[in-house]
């Protein structure tokens, strides 16, 4: 009998061997595919002209694509390469939140007290009513650096945390704190200042001490413009030519500061992401705080240094909960999504404007959930080929028939930028179209008639061209190049 009984567990326990082997082999073939795919669709991105940097995705937690494109220094021909260091912008809000989070968990901080408790010196007609929450969700009112300077009259020069605030501490508030969500710079300018305030450390050293250091994130670091960093990408804008591509304009990182001045790697970000399942920094109650849904965002909520809710997954019908945060500054674009349920990630960081990172996750997001996606081959780029060697009603044709086919998509900039193209080549009438189209194909985006108000000024149509700033300018109040355009021929 105990021979009997010994068989039996070990033929079940061959059974299990076999079963994990054929699954362990189904999960790498069905991984294999998801690779070649997803690597197809970043090679059309870049050949395109629509990608310069690295990748990395993983699924349930395991690194399947990690991959770099494109060039680090187009001066010099250095590649990027998985360990290249990109300023990743506005994803640095997620680590102020963090540094935050460990402050209130240390009883230092109290989420619910007012900047007062912690800034004495802060204007007290704001800070008496401003919460840290308030801060952290976009939700205080606080203005914006545009509203009192220029931001391109600063952005060449050094200032203190201090005097970044001192700038905008004291003006009126857009609304009551609390009231509604409004995307703010300056919120999370106010909350590195506060964590100086009470560690008594830089904000620079803080990361270092209780976020880098811990989990090993030895390519992450606050970027200062005058530091030798090695690996350090430099940022690039796209010109009105396919494939051409310029310097940006130098931006000294002590502007965008705890909102937007660190720098990783696709690598670091991933152990950053991977440890938010973890308690290495933090207790599971005060990281959920995070990933809340407190004030209602555009497409998503917004939490604490994250946007949290459903995505699209490729083209289907269906949706996926996921925490994300993009980021743009001069030369860059980057996002992080993290999808919770399968504990899988999407890292995009490039060194190059107007690269449309949703759009990438969300093609990605359909090849890791095996879910049809979009190839997304721009519209724009075919269009001014057909429109400068068939015409504009070839074009038309052509535009109505693919812009919603599947593997193409139409964007806005990508139009912008084909209809210059035309324009910087003395084809008005094509360039004209374009921009016609682009209006029509947009027509809640300030782009179109900002830039259409242009060729009229050029062709001399006065009242036509401010009729198009004035609509770009109801879109986007903030709208400086439109107000300035207005001004000048209204005098």
């Amino acid at each position: 009998m105990k021979f009997k009984k010994n068989k039996i567990l070990l033929l079940l326990f061959i059974s299990l061997i076999c079963v994990f082997t054929i699954s362990n082999g189904f999960a790498k073939k069905n991984n294999s595919k998801k690779i070649e795919r997803i690597n197809d669709l970043i090679s059309r991105y870049t050949e395109y002209g629509n990608f310069n940097g690295s990748i990395l995705v993983a699924n349930n937690r395991e690194v399947i694509y990690k991959k770099s494109f494109g060039m680090a220094n187009m001066e010099w021909d250095v590649s990027n390469q998985n360990d290249t260091k990109f300023r990743i912008a506005s994803i640095t809000k997620q680590f102020t939140a963090m540094l935050i989070l460990q402050l209130v968990a240390e009883n230092k901080l109290d989420l619910q007290a007012t900047i007062s408790s912690y800034l004495p010196n802060y204007p007290k007609e704001n800070a008496e009513i401003i919460t840290i929450h308030h801060l952290l969700t976009h939700t205080s009112g606080t203005p914006m650096f545009d509203d009192f300077v220029k931001y391109y009259d600063i952005e060449r020069n050094r200032y203190k945390p201090e005097e970044l605030v001192k700038i905008f501490a004291d003006g009126k508030l857009k609304f009551s704190p609390g009231e509604r969500y409004a995307y703010s710079n300056e919120g999370y300018v106010i909350l590195g200042v506060i964590i100086e305030k009470i560690t008594g450390k830089s904000y620079a050293d803080v990361l270092q001490e209780k976020i880098f250091l811990p989990l090993k994130m030895h390519n992450s670091g606050y970027d200062v413009n005058y530091n030798i960093l090695k690996n350090r990408a430099m940022g690039y804008t796209k010109g009105y030519r396919r494939n051409q591509y310029f310097n940006v304009n130098y931006v000294d990182m002590s502007i965008p500061y705890a909102a937007g001045s660190i720098y990783s790697t696709v690598e670091d970000l991933f152990i950053w992401e991977q440890a938010l399942y973890t308690e290495k920094l933090l207790a599971k109650k005060y990281r959920d705080l995070m990933f809340g849904k407190y004030i209602k965002a555009p497409r998503r909520y917004y939490g604490y240094g994250w946007f949290n809710g459903p995505m699209q997954i490729g083209n289907s019908d269906k949706n996926i909960e996921i925490n994300v945060h993009s980021g743009g500054i001069n030369g860059f674009r980057t996002i992080i999504t993290r999808i919770p349920s399968t504990q899988s990630s999407i890292i995009i960081l490039a060194n190059l404007e107007r690269i449309p990172v949703y759009e990438i996750t969300n093609s990605i997001l359909g090849i890791i959930n095996d879910e049809s996606y979009n190839k997304n081959i721009s519209i724009a780029y075919s269009l001014l080929d057909i429109v400068t060697k068939q015409g504009i009603k070839e074009a038309r044709k052509y535009y109505q028939k693919f812009r919603g086919e599947f593997g193409y998509y139409t964007d806005v900039n990508e139009i912008n930028i084909a209809a210059y193209e035309l324009l910087h080549a003395d084809k008005t009438k094509l360039a004209e179209f374009m921009f016609k189209l682009n209006i029509e194909a947009f027509p809640e985006s300030f782009i179109g008639y900002d830039s259409y108000g242009e060729l009229l000024l050029l062709q001399g149509k006065k009242e036509q061209a401010l009729e198009n700033y004035k609509k770009s300018l109801e879109l986007n109040p903030n709208n400086r190049n439109a107000i300035k355009i207005i001004n000048e021929v209204n005098n």
